[in-house]
């Protein structure tokens, strides 16, 4: 190796470990409660399958707008934030309602579609939510308008970097050798088997990690956002409105009326759809939102889209899933990627897998550090002296 290559990866293993000691901690928190996620579909329905469902009677049910006037008036409920409805006579519907002045959430209710009656609250809703902020903003004040949402896009550049410099590292001298690739070396102890497993195991998730990491700046940072929808959409697509500040009702305070929005709704998509979920307009707004899932979807960024004027009934605009690019398609199942279940099960077990093993980068990589601080003080040994056995 010539004295140029040893200061380069000198200098990258200075930049991999200082960064690593900034963002391991936060990255093991992102990756433990980004797997506690994985499966919280499966696992919410599992826990409210009683809640989930209702007998089917022969009887019409009740419109949006009866429906949420029973339930007010039933007392105890806040303002309705969305409404979700299937095409399932047998499935409950689900209401949402708006965040309260300290910004809390309070909990959804199942509620039965024929006459309004309250099923109850879903089993672990509150738990993910929690998990979710915890995920996404470290549970800072503030959300999503916070430095939690900042702190956590930093530390995914810092994975994007540690990514990167972590190839080039541990890129061997036989490069074709799939063994040193992917085979760890569990005969070595102490710092070996720290640098082995960190260097191995990196490299099966290294993928993973990129995939999870250039999607997660989609929730971090607008200015990246933007970039992607410019770059991924057709500049003559049609696009969505922004989503206005949060709150719900008109200028006058009065409750929007969904059943108009709905009867359009019905009109464009008729027995097509399998769940519906309809979102008031917030401030001022008489424009609701609309997203529809058809029956064996893949993955739910696979929805069509509908913003229609409560009003006058008329479509605002409308996303087709079928119409769209594979751009666009992208950037309607971020989620999906992020977590994987656009791969279906298997991969959102794959990605659960990987998420759960960041914390083993984070003990490794600190015992990997302090070894080689130890090194240097007994030894003293030149700085490119160390690159080639990390």
């Amino acid at each position: 190796m010539t004295m140029g290559k040893h200061v380069v990866k000198a200098a990258l293993l200075q930049v991999h470990s200082i960064i690593g000691l900034a963002v391991s901690l936060v990255l093991a928190l992102m990756g433990i409660t980004g797997a506690t996620m994985s499966f919280e579909d499966e696992i919410e329905a599992y826990l409210n399958a009683g809640l989930m469902r209702v007998e089917a009677r022969p009887t019409p049910r009740l419109r949006p707008d009866e429906l949420i006037a029973r339930l007010q008036a039933a007392g105890g409920f806040g303002k309705v934030s969305a409404v979700t409805l299937s095409g399932d006579p047998a499935a409950a519907a689900r209401v949402r309602f708006v965040r309260s002045e300290d910004s809390s959430r309070p909990s959804s209710v199942y509620v039965d579609p024929y006459d309004a009656h309250v099923l109850g609250k879903p089993r672990g809703e509150d738990f993910f939510a929690t998990v979710r902020k915890l995920h996404r903003w470290l549970l800072l004040p503030g959300d999503g308008n916070g430095h939690g949402r900042t702190i956590t896009g930093i530390t995914t550049l810092g994975l994007i970097v540690l990514l990167i410099t972590g190839l080039v590292l541990r890129w061997p001298p036989r490069a074709g050798s799939v063994k040193m690739w992917l085979k760890p070396n569990l005969m070595l102890r102490g710092r070996g088997l720290h640098r082995s497993l960190h260097a191995v195991i990196g490299t099966w998730v290294l993928l993973i990690y990129l995939v999870i990491a250039l999607t997660g700046l989609w929730y971090s940072f607008e200015w990246y956002r933007n970039g992607a929808t410019w770059l991924l959409s057709r500049p003559t697509a049609a696009t969505m409105q922004p989503k206005p500040p949060r709150g719900t009702g008109r200028a006058d305070g009065g409750a929007v009326a969904l059943d108009r929005a709905w009867s359009t709704f019905l009109h464009e998509q008729g027995s097509r759809f399998a769940t519906a979920q309809l979102t008031l307009p917030a401030g001022a707004g008489t424009i609701v939102r609309i997203r529809s899932w058809a029956q064996g979807i893949s993955h739910e960024g696979a929805r069509d889209e509908f913003r229609v004027d409560a009003v006058t009934g008329q479509i605002v605009s409308s996303e087709i899933y079928a119409d769209k690019t594979i751009g666009e398609r992208i950037l309607s199942s971020v989620l999906d990627i992020h977590r994987g279940s656009i791969l279906g099960w298997s991969g959102k077990l794959l990605f659960m897998l990987a998420a759960s093993l960041m914390p083993l980068f984070t003990v490794t990589g600190i015992l990997l550090y302090l070894s080689r601080r130890k090194i240097r003080r007994v030894s003293r040994p030149p700085v490119g002296s160390l690159v080639p056995g990390e």
